[in-house]
């Protein structure tokens, strides 16, 4: 290990830990002498192969046991300055089930955020966001013409199994998502936002601005405000016994009727039409009603 004062370079390492969809962000205490009360991953002084000592060094900052941890993987170090040291600092990546933490030796405080939002920690260490993306990813929304939705994402996937002037970037972009519902935008996921520019030809030379993609939103997306476009809504969201709602299909079409029962898992509800002389229960498909009035 190599821990000098005076510019030498110094090995450290910084683990991101993961926990579904947040990474674990600690917060240095006030006595601290490099960045007090900053915003920091899981900061270590040694050798980021030695993967016991990391190990040992989660543990005794989060209180989180060896067992319940789980290394992903490593990225390549970034020269960076501590106070007046230059450490050579290794991001890695691990992932835990635990979300309980007791913050220790450097570490006051803690938070679990989703990625999309570590830019918002702005007195933070150096390079935080930067590093998370060496690691991991982030996604990113490009703004298209409406209806050329699929033709981007198909340019895109393109431009990434060719062998000219991205070929460097291929490893920096896992995927674009184009959900069929969304009209003007699509998602990328990448390690970071200058990945994506070059993509679609908005920095560097060499590369064709892409057609009907005019650029890339400022910042990295939060993944709680993308997955609800990502994941299908259920034909039963929203509705609730009770409910009065409008039949919009079937020989039924038009009538209004109350919701007696909700059946999820069949996509169905039980319905008792108003107008019926003598209540009658009918089941339909729960994408055949439309909810006119909620339940208070």
């Amino acid at each position: 290990m190599v821990d000098r004062i005076g510019g030498v370079m110094s090995e450290a390492f910084t683990v991101y830990l993961r926990s579904g969809e947040k990474v674990l962000l600690m917060q240095r205490a006030d006595e601290v002498g490099d960045f007090p009360g900053a915003w920091d991953g899981i900061y270590g002084i040694g050798d980021h192969g030695d993967l016991d000592s990391i190990v040992a060094r989660i543990t005794e900052c989060t209180g989180i046991e060896a067992d319940k941890l789980e290394i992903v993987r490593t990225g390549m170090a970034r020269g960076l300055a501590y106070g007046n040291r230059l450490n050579d600092v290794t991001p890695i990546l691990f992932v835990t089930e635990e979300v309980d933490v007791n913050p220790g030796t450097l570490y006051k405080g803690f938070e679990w955020v989703d990625p999309g939002r570590i830019h918002e920690k702005e007195y933070a260490t150096p390079q935080l966001k930067e590093m998370y993306g060496d690691v991991a990813s982030y996604l990113y929304i490009l703004k298209t013409s409406i209806g050329q939705e699929q033709n981007v994402a198909t340019e895109i996937r393109a431009r990434l199994s060719g062998t000219g002037s991205l070929k460097d970037i291929q490893d920096k972009i896992f995927g674009v998502l184009s959900p069929h519902f969304m009209k003007g935008y699509i998602f990328v996921e990448a390690t970071a936002m200058h990945h994506v520019q070059k993509l679609i030809g908005r920095v560097g030379v060499g590369v064709t601005p892409l057609k009907n993609c005019s650029k890339v939103l400022d910042g990295e997306s939060p993944l709680e405000d993308v997955l609800p476009y990502l994941e299908p809504k259920a034909a039963t969201s929203g509705i609730e016994e009770g409910c009065i709602v409008e039949i919009s299909g079937g020989a039924f079409r038009g009538q209004a009727a109350r919701v007696t029962r909700v059946a999820e898992s069949k996509e169905e509800v039980t319905v008792e039409l108003f107008e019926a002389a003598v209540p009658v229960a009918l089941t339909v498909r729960a994408d055949q009603v439309r909810v006119t009035q909620r339940v208070e």
